[in-house]
């Protein structure tokens, strides 16, 4: 069998066999999308040597204000689709740290399946779990922070309902074919050299160095690092 044939096949068996497992939320209107999204998408990861289903990782970039949709493949992720976010608010570049700064997050994230919400008044919404154990730390407020549909948004990302609706369909396929849960990383721009001597007048720049740790380990890896909080710091596969 050949292998966009056997990526098809895998792909059908989750649709048809998995149903809507009780612990991730669903809705008359989640299942409508995800019935009506994910036979295109499969065909289109199919042709890409992708499968529907396999782990999601996420990253985020206030400039060029893109959210990237990266699949595994083997032992490693390849990128499937950049979304345009058409709206994160009105704050700038650096981390949420109160509530109503109307700042959009930085940082290292992890959704878990009960993050879903299918009955958002923005069509469709993925909590970030923001604050996070380094927010908390950090003595930031605020809660709430979603990618989701629409065109406006108050900090969080606004992907538009038909971008939310194919982000939205790939989180689930993933978490109901075994995925406990998903990274994303949020970044103010790719963390590349010229970028941070373009803002080293700016007060976060040692923050978007910590951050620039994983940026690198994916960047060269193309698999996400292992990120814990110690003392109130992020660290990046221990260090």
């Amino acid at each position: 069998m050949r292998r966009r044939e056997l990526s098809l096949l895998i792909a059908i068996l989750i649709l048809t066999n998995i149903g809507f497992a009780q612990d991730i939320p669903s809705s008359p209107r989640s299942r409508e999308a995800y019935d009506r999204v994910a036979p295109r998408l499969t065909r289109e990861m199919s042709d890409s040597g992708l499968v529907f289903g396999a782990p999601v990782f996420l990253r985020t970039f206030k400039w060029p204000s893109e959210l990237e949709v990266w699949i595994k493949s083997g032992d490693q992720y390849s990128l499937f689709r950049s979304y345009p976010i058409l709206f994160w608010g009105i704050g700038s570049y650096g981390p949420k740290t109160r509530k109503g700064d109307m700042q959009a997050v930085e940082g290292f994230y992890r959704i878990l399946p009960s993050q879903l919400n299918p009955f958002s008044k923005y069509h469709l919404s993925i909590n970030l779990g923001y604050p996070n154990q380094y927010d908390v730390a950090s003595g930031y407020t605020g809660s709430a922070m979603m990618i989701h549909g629409g065109e406006r948004s108050n900090g969080c990302f606004a992907m538009s309902d038909s971008g939310i609706e194919e982000i939205y369909t790939l989180v689930e396929a993933a978490f109901r074919r075994g995925q406990n849960q998903i990274e994303i990383h949020c970044f103010p721009f790719p963390l590349t050299d010229i970028n941070l001597t373009k803002f080293s007048d700016r007060p976060w720049l040692q923050f978007w160095q910590t951050l620039r740790k994983g940026y690198d380990y994916f960047e060269a890896q193309r698999v996400p690092p292992f990120v814990s909080v110690e003392n109130g710091n992020y660290l990046v596969n221990g260090l």
